[in-house]
């Protein structure tokens, strides 16, 4: 006789699962060449693209990956010890399509219902406003585009389901997958995490405002 447990556990559904990757690739080119490569410079001590790696290990998030380009052993040497895999787009000068095609080629990263791509130049993105993608995706049961928003602006980080993967490995560009979501027919869930989704760093004016010091490299 099965009891009233045995038949909840095969009646629930199995948990949504969403990667993180970290698109982390690009030449830095509107950033002055005395300031260095804008993902090597520092918030409190810590590389920005340490920092953003650290948050989405504290996520919500089964698996992170990040894709290295432009001056990729230095970007690796700084990601080295943590719990993620990292992949070489030896195309990275094409555009941001290229690095978010290197990302979804990544052994085991399409195995997941989603992945949430994260920009590794947005230093106001937190592990709780990563959480609240992941949660909202997971309310969709996986199936709907997630894309950060503040005040009605739509911005990043953004989740695709795994429906988008393999179109969005075809992208090509410095869009990313900005065309493909305007033009899919999945419903857009926009979570407001204020102005965290629409700050980036690109110039050595962005970083000294958010409080970060440029890399003497």
């Amino acid at each position: 006789m099965t009891d009233k447990h045995e038949l909840s556990n095969q009646s629930a559904k199995p948990a949504i699962s969403v990667a993180i990757i970290i698109l982390a690739a690009g030449r830095s080119s509107r950033m002055s060449s005395d300031a260095g490569h804008k993902l090597l410079s520092t918030f409190d001590g810590v590389p920005l693209v340490r920092r953003m790696a650290l948050r989405a290990i504290e996520s919500k998030a089964k698996h992170v990956y990040a894709v290295a380009g432009f001056r990729h052993e230095e970007i690796k040497a700084c990601l080295v010890d943590l719990d993620m895999t990292i992949a070489f787009n030896p195309a990275f000068a094409s555009g941001m399509a290229s690095s978010l095609s290197a990302g979804l080629n990544i052994p085991g990263a399409q195995d997941h219902d989603g992945v949430l791509i994260l920009l590794a130049d947005m230093p106001s993105v937190t592990k709780e406003n990563l959480d609240q993608l992941i949660e909202a995706f997971e309310a969709s049961e996986g199936l709907a585009i997630v894309r950060a928003a503040h005040a009605g602006t739509s911005g990043n980080p953004v989740i695709l389901p795994n429906s988008l993967h393999t179109q969005a490995r075809t992208l090509q560009g410095d869009h990313g997958a900005k065309l493909l979501i305007e033009t899919c027919d999945l419903d857009i869930v926009e979570v407001d995490i204020g102005e965290a989704a629409i700050v980036d760093v690109d110039t050595l004016s962005d970083l000294q405002k958010l409080g970060g010091m440029p890399s003497s490299r």
